[in-house]
């Protein structure tokens, strides 16, 4: 069970990168949580993946320092996990790089279909159940030191990710890169079509991990 799990978030894992690239390569605005990475490998000889991997590196450090004694070994499995989707970021941007954008509409359907992509891959890493990636695991950090709600926290988080990068954007390349319309669009449509997938695939889940679902259920 646990190795079907951990396939099921690995799919997840890859597919969450693919989205990524998708969004990126839209050129609307990169996610939130990637828009940080986005313009560091702007401004900085080194991919979009390797940032990805440090930014994600510094989460977990953050992560450590806040959570103290309550930061379980297990939670060092992020780093593995960080590294992995860098990497599959970087694989995947190889595959869209090419793709042609040659009109605004072109450019939002692109975009929706990522954002699409986005959910269908954070909803499958929620079924697996057995980690997070680093920007949610450390919002998760925040809500049990500070005791705060974690969806106004993750919120929270992911404007102050857009804000620092379009300042980053400004001050390192001087002009707004990474930070547009598509970004809004990622942070608020990704969470309510992964809602609407974990209703229309329940099935799915129950397939999968059929103890698991009758659990919830009862």
């Amino acid at each position: 069970m646990k190795a079907k799990r951990y396939a099921v978030f690995l799919v997840g894992l890859f597919i969450s990168s693919l989205a990524v690239s998708v969004i990126t390569r839209a050129d609307l605005g990169t996610s939130p949580i990637s828009a940080i990475p986005y313009v560091l490998s702007l401004a900085f000889p080194f991919t979009l993946g390797q940032f990805t991997i440090a930014f994600s590196l510094v989460l977990i450090l953050l992560q450590i320092l806040m959570l103290r004694k309550r930061f379980r070994p297990e939670h060092l499995l992020q780093i593995p996990i960080s590294v992995a989707f860098g990497y599959f970021i970087d694989l995947t941007m190889l595959f869209v790089s090419h793709i042609p954008m040659p009109s605004y509409p072109v450019k939002v359907g692109f975009l929706l279909a990522g954002c699409a992509l986005l959910a269908v891959g954070v909803y499958l890493e929620m079924i697996a159940d057995v980690a997070m990636l680093p920007g949610e695991s450390f919002v998760r950090a925040v809500t049990q030191v500070f005791h705060t709600d974690f969806g106004l926290t993750k919120v929270c988080f992911d404007v102050g990710m857009t804000v620092t990068a379009g300042i980053l954007s400004v001050v390192l390349i001087s002009v707004l890169s990474g930070v547009r319309e598509g970004t809004v669009v990622a942070a608020v449509v990704v969470g309510l079509i992964a809602r609407v997938f974990k209703q229309l695939f329940a099935p799915l889940e129950q397939m999968l991990f059929p103890s698991a679902a009758a659990q919830r259920v009862s």
